[in-house]
């Protein structure tokens, strides 16, 4: 029933989350009437940090639910191998499903949304990048989520601004997504979302960045935590 529970709230979060960022555009640029320009855009960082907060809330209620499938890989990678059958099996199908359903209808609800992120650099190019930055925001999630777990506000506060510098730094190249389900959305609406540009740039990259990521921090960080608690009991 748990694991039932998870797999809706991905499937509602993520198709929460394909209305999310545009309703927040619409709302800044067109209901406040604020132009594309550097107030315009401060504006709509501060409802985007605050469309953030409101996403990590609806997480802790719903006990783990995500829009994001790398953010369960990462976690699926460190525990066993029938959460990791789980999460490759269930929850980031009912993710995907549910960006595909969410941009589906966001655009027969409103035609002039346009159609998503796009590739505007080559094939090599737009996979190292959205490695880099999926390797970035996988680390920096990883070291809060050690540090600083019980912090709900300093968490999503450090989490949300290392994800907008992230996206702005990622934008005109490959749209800084950093998150395939999402992506996957808006390609299925396009029709490219089996081309090899998708593939190996939305989908391949982040995850062997994920997955080294998770690799990387666990033994640099693992190691630190050991040799600590060996003091600590010498010590004593």
């Amino acid at each position: 029933m748990g694991r039932m529970r998870l797999v809706v709230s991905d499937f509602v979060l993520s198709f929460m989350w394909a209305w999310s960022g545009v309703l927040v555009r619409i709302f800044v640029f067109r209901n406040l009437g604020f132009d594309h320009d550097h107030l315009g855009e401060v504006v709509k960082t501060a409802f985007s940090i605050a469309n953030m907060f409101l996403f990590a809330y609806l997480s802790k209620v719903t006990r783990g639910g995500a829009y994001n499938p790398l953010t369960v890989l990462s976690g699926a990678i460190s525990g066993n191998f029938s959460d990791f059958i789980y999460c490759v099996a269930a929850r980031i199908p009912s993710q995907v499903l549910g960006s595909i359903v969410g941009v589906k209808l966001l655009i027969d609800t409103i035609p002039e949304v346009g159609r998503g992120p796009r590739l505007n650099i080559d094939l090599h190019q737009g996979a190292l990048t959205e490695g880099l930055l999926t390797f970035a925001i996988v680390t920096i999630s990883l070291g809060l989520a050690t540090r600083i777990r019980e912090n709900f506000f300093m968490k999503t506060w450090i989490s949300s601004l290392s994800k907008l510098a992230l996206h702005v730094l990622g934008s005109d190249l490959t749209g800084g997504c950093m998150n395939p389900a999402s992506v996957m959305g808006w390609a299925y609406a396009r029709g490219d979302h089996i081309t090899k540009e998708h593939i190996l740039v939305y989908w391949l990259a982040p995850i062997e960045a994920t997955i080294l990521a998770v690799w990387t921090f666990k033994l640099l960080v693992q190691p630190v935590k050991e040799d600590r608690a060996a003091s600590k009991s010498k010590s004593d």
